[in-house]
């Protein structure tokens, strides 16, 4: 499904990817770990060019997302996004969060994009807060409901950057859950993640990214029982 290629990325002549290559295959889940700083958030960025590589290929569904040709909206509402903070818009109630893209870019009449919310907000436990304004909400509630607003544009693979570290500690759970299930149910995701137990559990395949480069990759056995470089025997000793 994704494809990528010799990625790199670098600020300020500073080079945060490097030469980073990928295949990320339907139904996969993909979880990358590492330290802060290790290129993370930027790999995850540049799979939906949120971040302009500054060499390399990324081929999402047979089209080269690095081609200036290629209209990038047009793929990005077949990726979904969850980022760290939860970017509801808090004028809007929670059921004109999760309708407006699906209206506006998708055309979409209300009665069936309202439908396929209720139906997603009643699966992650929030069946009855369609009324609701973000603010009456808690975190682990709106970043819940920032999930279900990227599945409401019915996106073949869900980008997920950290979307459980602005929560309190009990409120990480409720969104793991609803990230567990979604992955049960066969939804392509890659996952930055300092969550080693969901990584550990859900995972297909983990990515330990340090100094921009992928140092090792395998099955959650692999990584988190097997580790071959130092770099990550030493990075598990501090988070496990």
């Amino acid at each position: 499904m994704i494809n990528v290629r010799k990625l790199c990325k670098q600020f300020d002549g500073v080079t945060v990817l490097d030469k980073v290559d990928v295949d990320i295959n339907k139904g996969d889940v993909v979880c990358i770990i590492g330290p802060s700083g290790s290129g993370k958030s930027t790999f995850l960025r540049c799979l939906n060019m949120l971040e302009t590589p500054s060499s390399g290929e990324i081929i999402f569904e047979g089209t080269n997302l690095t081609d200036p040709k290629v209209n990038l909206n047009l793929h990005r509402q077949r990726m979904g996004m969850v980022f760290q903070q939860f970017n509801l818009f808090p004028h809007m109630t929670v059921m004109d969060n999760l309708t407006c893209a699906p209206m506006m870019l998708k055309k979409e009449p209300r009665e069936k994009a309202e439908k396929r919310a209720q139906e997603l907000l009643t699966r992650v436990g929030l069946g009855d807060r369609g009324s609701a304004w973000p603010a009456q909400l808690s975190g682990g509630q709106q970043q819940r409901v920032a999930i279900v607003r990227a599945l409401c544009m019915e996106p073949d693979v869900m980008l997920f950057d950290e979307p459980t570290s602005a929560l309190d500690p009990e409120m990480v759970g409720e969104v793991l859950d609803v990230m567990k299930n979604l992955a049960k149910a066969g939804m392509t995701m890659v996952v930055v993640t300092h969550e080693m137990g969901f990584a550990r559990e859900v995972a297909s395949r983990v990515l330990f990214l340090a100094d921009g480069i992928i140092m090792e990759q395998g099955t959650p056995v692999d990584i988190f029982q097997n580790p071959k470089t130092d770099r990550l025997k030493g990075f598990l000793a501090k988070v496990l």
